[in-house]
């Protein structure tokens, strides 16, 4: 068989792709970047064409830098993010650019359906309760702010089945985003004809459902001509980065959990039963029989970006060998400061926030400065705050009958020794971290793995592809502190709810 896997990873601020061996070793990556448009206040939206623009860039120099040739690629797996509604005419033409997850116009649609159909009944069906960042309420404002656009809607895609269409010509729909629509039965994993009839989504907007691993198509002439793959080459349905990072970090069995440090954090604890909470999003996992109950939070290491870019010039002026990274020396300054952050708190809420407060116009907060804290300190308390905010959502899911033991970290933020045994100290879990960076890509590529027949199973990719770094325990001597900031966490935000819940009013 050919030896190699390719991975595409649709993230929010870029796309990343890597060439795998069969072990799992990585022989090259590349990135290619594109932007997030916020047109308005609460609107966050991008042009999948650029997504595409920007896989076809890097596909061609990661096969460059892997010194193969595309004929070599035996299967290529696609993940992407979450809740988009990806408008595509009859021709296969994008019609508007898409709200991505961190978009929050439709609230006033949601509030209105959970009223008029009731949103236990809306619950009952999908397993998640109805916001605006899903892409339920994003396909019926279309229908009320573009008419012009809906009219000539032919199907909705998600991320990861858009940059499959384009490299394949067929439009489909893998089982792991199914979630995002509230017609989508949770329980059948099918598509629920009355409650898309009582929302007003119609069902020929919907492609039909299928395995995360079932081939949906091979690399049609056109985009070989454009991403310089191979015509003929495999392409799997794949699914959403979450549950693809899930896989790429070991998880395939009930009550194994990823702990999830990307540009968002949160958790993903795999189930082989059905157990759905408000407060939570459930959906499939790309793993076939299990589902994920999952913890999705706005602020991840996404803060810490947001952090660096802002108030971090002087380290970026002294970044270099001796300095090391901007984020390197933040590390640094943070790592002096005392657990707890002498009492500075941060609420991460930088876009609202989703799980398990799913308010639209949270924002961020610090509490407890004053003339004695640094930059330190700030740094520390933003670390702390994800780190709490993921506390928040494990202990909701212990409440809806989904306890954990060990997490298993990936992404960005697991490259931070300082960030992962603080998160380790703050929910009191030890902390595995497989290979990291590359966790979300890999799933993708384990499963155009399985779907070409690499691998056995399951089990077989795991054993063969995911290697633990290092493993972090929680420090008793932190417990203390750490139980009294999260209460000033809890308490500060309810104190401050109020007033973030009418910001609309103001």
């Amino acid at each position: 068989m050919k030896p190699y896997l390719l991975g595409i990873d649709i993230g929010t601020s870029a796309c990343k792709v890597a060439v795998f061996e069969k072990s799992g070793t990585v022989v090259a990556a590349a990135n290619g970047d594109y932007p997030v448009y916020y047109p308005k206040e609460g609107w966050a939206e991008q042009n999948p064409e650029e997504w595409w623009s920007a896989v076809c860039q890097a596909v061609k120099k990661v096969i460059e830098k892997a010194g193969i040739q595309p004929e070599e690629i035996a299967g290529i797996g696609i993940d992407g993010q979450s809740w988009s509604a990806i408008a595509m005419d009859k021709d296969g033409n994008v019609l508007t650019n898409t709200p991505i997850w961190m978009d929050t116009r439709a609230q006033s649609i949601c509030d209105r359906l959970n009223e008029e159909i009731g949103a236990d009944k809306i619950f009952e069906v999908s397993g998640n309760s109805l916001q605006p960042s899903y892409t339920t309420a994003k396909i019926l404002w279309y229908k009320e702010n573009l008419p012009e656009v809906y009219a000539k809607i032919d199907k909705i895609l998600q991320s990861n089945s858009y940059i499959a269409y384009k490299l394949t010509g067929v439009m489909s729909q893998d089982v792991s985003q199914g979630y995002g629509l509230h017609c989508f039965d949770m329980r059948k994993a099918a598509w629920d004809e009355e409650m898309c009839k009582k929302l007003g989504i119609p069902m020929g907007f919907l492609p039909e459902i299928c395995d995360c691993d079932h081939v949906v198509g091979t690399v049609t002439e056109k985009a070989a001509e454009e991403s310089g793959l191979a015509v003929g080459t495999p392409v799997v349905a794949g699914g959403l980065d979450a549950a693809c990072g899930t896989l790429g970090a070991g998880v395939i069995h009930p009550g194994e959990t990823q702990e999830q440090g990307g540009q968002a954090g949160g958790m993903s604890i795999c189930m082989d039963e059905y157990k759905a909470d408000p407060r939570l999003i459930l959906g499939y996992h790309v793993v076939p029989g299990q589902w994920l109950l999952q913890g999705g939070t706005t602020g991840g290491g996404g803060v810490m970006r947001w952090f660096e870019r802002e108030f971090a010039d002087y380290e970026r002026m002294m970044a270099g060998e001796e300095k090391g990274s901007s984020l390197d020396q933040l590390n640094e300054i943070a790592e002096k400061i005392a657990p707890g952050s002498d009492g500075v708190v941060f609420l991460p809420y930088m876009s609202g926030e989703r799980s398990p407060i799913w308010n639209p116009n949270a924002k961020g907060v610090f509490y407890g400065l004053d003339f004695a804290k640094t930059k330190g300190h700030m740094v520390r308390a933003c670390m702390e705050g994800v780190a709490l905010s993921l506390k928040h959502n494990l202990e909701v899911a212990k409440e809806a009958g989904a306890d954990v033991e060990v997490l298993r970290a990936m992404g960005g933020s697991a490259n931070s020794l300082l960030w992962t045994q603080i998160k380790s100290d703050i929910t009191g879990k030890p902390i595995v971290v497989p290979s990291s960076d590359t966790a979300t890509t890999l799933g993708a590529a384990i499963l155009a793995g399985i779907g070409v027949g690499m691998y056995q199973d399951y089990d077989e990719a795991i054993r063969l592809t995911v290697k633990e770094t290092r493993r972090h325990e929680p420090n008793p001597d932190n417990r203390a502190v750490y139980e009294k900031t999260y209460k000033t966490y809890l308490n500060l935000y309810k104190s401050l709810e109020p007033m973030m819940r009418n910001e609309e009013e103001k």
